[in-house]
């Protein structure tokens, strides 16, 4: 614990490791790159253009993302993982081939289609857990966030889990940018949240605690709804008192953590100009519409990777350092600074909107992009930094 927390201390007065990255020069500091920073600063997707960002913070990075490119369709997954790993990786390489299966058997994309999919994915993890706990047990303790947009025959259908945000910006009067949150970020430190969690465990008077200044369901987490955390839905999977952290008080009687989605559906607008997709790492310190305002001020390209730098600029800030300083600290460590960042920019650019989104167009135009020849891929090692 001791040498820990002196590499912490001496951190910011070793000499710093230089790694070679792709797309890595520094917009927001100078000097040194970050070498837990990596990003693709632009690139095409079928209604415009896109850009992404990653930092690491954890150990093993525990936020994974995908966008997904059909001929006339946009997927975007943004997955902030909890415990560790498992779960955000499982949902990757799942989610989005659950709903493929389940619109091309229902014909369409609709609300009940995506939060179908969610709940084969939940599924299929804790079928995973009860596979493993028994060797890992640790894995029943393991959860993510999951946000998920879909951009499809002119509509937008975005879900979450947890406090991963989706924002969008759109001209307003005087043509200035308005920043519309259009996910409900689920946790317990929402007076709203909480509420719900006591009208829905009535005779529960521990099913959110305030512990060191923070709320928390069950005086343990933080997120009211997730993927995974197997010990707080299902009885089988409660942990032995030899892992204090996961312990509940008395038996669980029905779950308090839940993997039903928001979702919310709406036609993209023609005042709507780009939507962002991140991980509560960029929220914590950045709100909504100073986010939307750096979008639409600054050049697309490296946008994402903007976004993050700001970022991290506040949270060395907060800690009384320069991010020049912050860039130094290695991962692991990190995490005591800011938590693992993903960032995803999708621009809306009418005019393709408007050539590829017509009420007519076959609900195969989405579900026929699988294909190799027509389908392009970004998601896994290639969203996160090489160093995971």
């Amino acid at each position: 614990m001791f040498s820990r927390l002196a590499r912490i201390v001496a951190v910011c007065l070793r000499p710093v490791r230089q790694y070679a990255r792709m797309n890595k020069d520094d917009e927001l500091g100078s000097g040194i790159d970050d070498s837990l920073l990596w990003c693709r600063d632009l690139d095409r997707h079928s209604l415009g253009e896109f850009s992404f960002a990653v930092v690491q913070a954890n150990e093993i990075i525990e936020d994974h993302s995908q966008v997904e490119i059909g001929k006339n369709s946009t997927f975007i997954g943004v997955y902030d993982g909890h415990g560790g790993p498992e779960a955000s990786r499982f949902v990757r390489d799942h989610l989005f081939l659950h709903l493929m299966r389940l619109a091309r058997e229902n014909g369409n994309i609709s609300e009940d289609v995506l939060g179908n999919a969610f709940s084969a994915t939940e599924d299929g993890f804790l079928t995973l857990v009860r596979r493993t706990c028994g060797i890992k047990p640790l894995i029943a303790a393991v959860g993510s966030c999951c946000l998920v947009g879909v951009i499809w025959k002119g509509m937008l259908y975005i879900a979450n889990l947890g406090d991963s945000r989706a924002v969008i910006g759109s001209l307003g009067r005087s043509n200035k940018i308005i920043a519309e949150q259009l996910t409900r970020d689920h946790n317990a430190s929402l007076e709203e949240v909480r509420q719900e969690l006591k009208s829905q465990h009535p005779d529960d008077s521990q099913i959110v605690v305030l512990k060191h200044g923070v709320w928390r369901v069950k005086g343990i987490i933080q997120v009211s709804r997730s993927i995974g955390d197997a010990y707080l839905k299902r009885p089988e999977f409660s942990l032995d008192p030899s892992f204090p952290r996961f312990r509940l008080t008395e038996p669980l009687g029905r779950p308090v953590l839940s993997a039903v989605p928001s979702i919310y559906t709406r036609a993209v607008r023609p005042q709507d100009k780009f939507l962002i997709f991140a991980s509560d790492g960029l929220w914590e310190h950045l709100t909504n519409q100073e986010a939307v305002d750096i979008v639409h001020k600054s050049p697309r390209s490296g946008i994402a990777k903007r976004l993050v730098q700001t970022a991290l600029v506040e949270a060395a800030r907060k800690r009384e350092m320069r991010y020049y300083d912050l860039k130094k600290v290695e991962k692991g460590i990190r995490r005591f600074f800011h938590d693992d960042i993903t960032v995803v920019v999708i621009f809306l650019d009418q005019d393709v909107l408007g050539k590829s989104a017509f009420p007519e167009m076959s609900v195969r135009g989405f579900m026929d992009s699988v294909g190799p020849s027509d389908f392009s891929v970004l998601e896994g090692s290639n969203m996160t930094p090489n160093s995971a």
